[in-house]
């Protein structure tokens, strides 16, 4: 276990690598932010704090067509959820920096993640929770999508 663990991590660290040197110019390519949805009244209504997500590296993929990488930091304040939600048809990486989170994809049990592990969802894939357990400390993601080029990495869904 603690094996898939590392490698996952692993996999996460050479693939931001990967992207990185291939980036065709000498200046440092950085993400933008993410274009979501508008939530809704509802959702703005809500008590609990929402995630912040922090671009760190944005590059289209030289040797795959149409496909971008993108990276980011997502901040988890105590206590926080994010809406339900979609990444179109991203291939999702998440790995736990900090604290602890619980998730939960459609039709799949809530599983909980703390520092040092990571899971992946498929394209497509409905992600019905996400929430920092903690009601003191942040929790804090480190995510890598790849994504169809223009594509938007993610999509609420408030009436989930």
């Amino acid at each position: 276990m603690i094996e898939m663990r590392i490698a996952g991590g692993l996999l996460a660290v050479a693939t931001l690598a990967a992207a990185t040197a291939c980036s065709t110019s000498n200046q440092t390519a950085h993400a933008k932010r993410p274009t979501a949805a508008v939530a809704s009244p509802a959702a703005m209504a809500s008590t609990r704090p929402a995630e912040t997500p922090e671009p760190l590296l944005q590059q289209a993929l030289p040797n795959v067509k149409g496909k971008t990488f993108t990276s980011m930091i997502v901040d988890f304040p105590p206590n926080a959820r994010a809406m339900p939600h979609r990444h179109g048809q991203a291939f999702v990486y998440a790995y736990v920096l900090e604290g602890t989170v619980r998730s939960q994809l459609d039709g799949k049990p809530v599983s909980t993640y703390h520092q040092g592990q990571n899971w992946v969802e498929q394209p497509g894939a409905h992600h019905v929770l996400t929430e920092n357990t903690s009601p003191t400390e942040r929790a804090r993601l480190l995510v890598v999508y790849v994504s169809n080029t223009g594509e938007k990495l993610k999509v609420d869904d408030p009436k989930s």
